[in-house]
C-alpha cells in the first residue's frame, strides 16, 4: 500500500496530460488559420475522441486501478463505462482509417481533391464514424451479445452489495463475438490502413520524380512547396498511425487470446499494463503533432505564449521603422546614416518567408495576415 499515493499521482498526472494536450490540439486548429483546413477536421475528431476518453473513461479506469478492480458505482454504470471505452477506441481506429483515405486522395489526385473531399462529405464521414462506433459498443453490451449465455452482464448487481467479493467491472471475453469485434474494429481496418499508406508513399515518391522532370525551373519552387506540404502532413499522420499500432496492438492481441481461451478472469497485472499502454496513445497524439508539423508548433507556441512576438507584430514593427527611415537628401547628397540593424534582420526574415514586405510598404499597404 506504500505505492498507492505514487500510483494516484502518476494516474492523475496522466489524465491531466491527456485532457490538456487534446484541448490544445482543438484550440490550435480552431485558432490558427494555417491549420484551419478541411483535412484537419479528422484530426480534431481524433482529438475529441482522446479528450472524451480522458474525461469520461480514464477517471473510472484509475479508480479501478486504485481499488484493485472493485467497482463502486453499480452494474448499470459499469456497462456504460465499458461501452464508452469500446466506443472511443473504435472511433479512434475508424478516424485513423478516414485520415488514411483523405491522405491518399490528397497525394494521388491533388487536382481533384477539393471536388472529392468537400465539407459535406467530411461531415457525413465523421458522423458515420461516430454512429458506427456507438452501434458496435453500446448495442452488443446492452443486449448481452458479448457474454457466454447472451445475458446482459452486471445487471444483477445491487448498490448495496457493490463492495462484495467478485464485483469487478470488466468486459466479458468468453464467446466468438469478442473475436469478431477485435478483427472487425481493429485488425481489418489496421490492414487496410497499412496498405493505404504503402500506396501513398509509392505515389508520393513517383510524384516527386515527375515534378522534378516535368516542371519548368521558374515554376518548380511553388509546385515543390505544395507537394512537400502534403508529404509532410502524410508523414505526420503516418507517425500517428504507427503510435496507435504500438500502443493498442498488445491490448488487442491480449484481448483476442483471452477470448480464444474463454478466460473470464485475465491476469490483473498484465491486463493493466496493456490497457494503460493503449490509453497512453491518447496522451501521445498531441505530442506527435508539434514534433512533426511546423504549423502545429507555431500554433502551440502562440497558445502557450512560449515564443516571442507573433510574425504579424514583427511585420507591423518593421513597417513603422521603415516608414520613419530618413528619405534621401534632395540636394543630391547621399544619405550616410546607417540602416537599423533590427530592421535589416526583420527584412531578411520576411524575405526568407517569401514576403514582399518592402513593396507593400512603398505602395502604402501593411500586412493584414500572417504569412503563409
Amino acid at each position: 500500500m506504500i505505492a498507492t499515493p505514487l500510483r494516484w499521482l502518476v494516474l492523475m498526472s496522466f489524465i491531466i496530460l491527456t485532457i490538456s494536450g487534446n484541448v490544445l490540439v482543438c484550440l490550435a486548429v480552431g485558432l490558427s488559420r494555417r491549420l484551419r483546413r478541411i483535412a484537419n477536421c479528422f484530426v480534431v475528431s481524433l482529438a475529441v475522441t482522446d479528450l472524451l476518453l480522458g474525461l469520461l473513461v480514464l477517471p473510472f479506469s484509475a479508480t479501478l486501478e486504485l481499488r484493485s478492480g472493485s467497482w463502486p458505482l453499480g452494474g448499470a454504470l459499469c456497462n456504460i463505462y465499458i461501452s464508452l471505452d469500446v466506443m472511443l477506441c473504435t472511433a479512434s481506429i475508424l478516424t485513423l482509417l478516414a485520415i488514411s483515405v483523405d491522405r491518399y486522395l490528397a497525394i494521388s489526385a491533388p487536382l481533384c481533391y477539393s471536388r472529392r473531399v468537400t465539407p459535406l462529405r467530411v461531415t457525413l464521414a465523421i458522423t458515420a464514424i461516430w454512429t458506427l462506433s456507438l452501434a458496435v459498443s453500446f448495442v452488443p453490451i446492452h443486449l448481452g451479445w458479448n457474454t457466454a449465455d447472451f445475458s446482459v452482464q452486471h445487471l444483477d448487481w445491487g448498490m448495496e452489495d457493490e463492495d462484495k467479493e467478485g464485483r469487478y467491472c470488466q468486459y466479458e471475453w468468453n464467446n466468438s463475438y469478442v473475436l469478431l469485434d477485435a478483427f472487425g474494429t481493429f485488425y481489418l481496418p489496421l490492414l487496410i490502413m497499412c496498405g493505404m499508406y504503402l500506396c501513398i508513399f509509392r505515389v508520393a515518391r513517383e510524384q516527386v520524380r515527375r515534378i522534378r522532370a516535368a516542371t519548368p525551373s521558374f515554376a518548380r519552387t511553388a509546385s515543390a512547396a505544395a507537394t512537400a506540404r502534403e508529404h509532410k502532413a502524410t508523414v505526420t499522420l503516418a507517425a500517428v498511425l504507427g503510435a496507435f499500432v504500438i500502443c493498442w496492438f498488445p491490448y488487442f492481441t491480449f484481448f483476442t487470446c483471452m477470448g480464444i481461451r474463454a478466460q473470464t478472469n485475465p491476469p490483473n497485472t498484465l491486463h493493466s499494463v496493456v490497457l494503460w499502454l493503449g490509453y497512453f496513445n491518447s496522451a501521445l497524439n498531441p505530442i506527435l503533432y508539434p514534433a512533426l508539423n511546423r504549423d502545429f508548433r507555431r500554433a502551440y507556441g502562440q497558445l502557450l505564449r512560449c515564443r516571442g512576438p507573433s510574425r504579424r507584430h514583427m511585420h507591423l514593427t518593421s513597417t513603422r521603422v521603415l516608414v520613419h527611415k530618413p528619405l534621401p537628401q534632395t540636394n543630391g547628397q547621399r544619405n550616410t546614416q546607417p540602416a537599423n540593424e533590427c530592421t535589416d534582420t526583420v527584412n531578411r526574415e520576411s524575405w526568407s518567408e517569401g514576403n514582399s514586405l518592402n513593396l507593400q510598404e512603398r505602395n502604402g499597404s501593411t500586412p493584414t495576415d500572417e504569412p503563409r
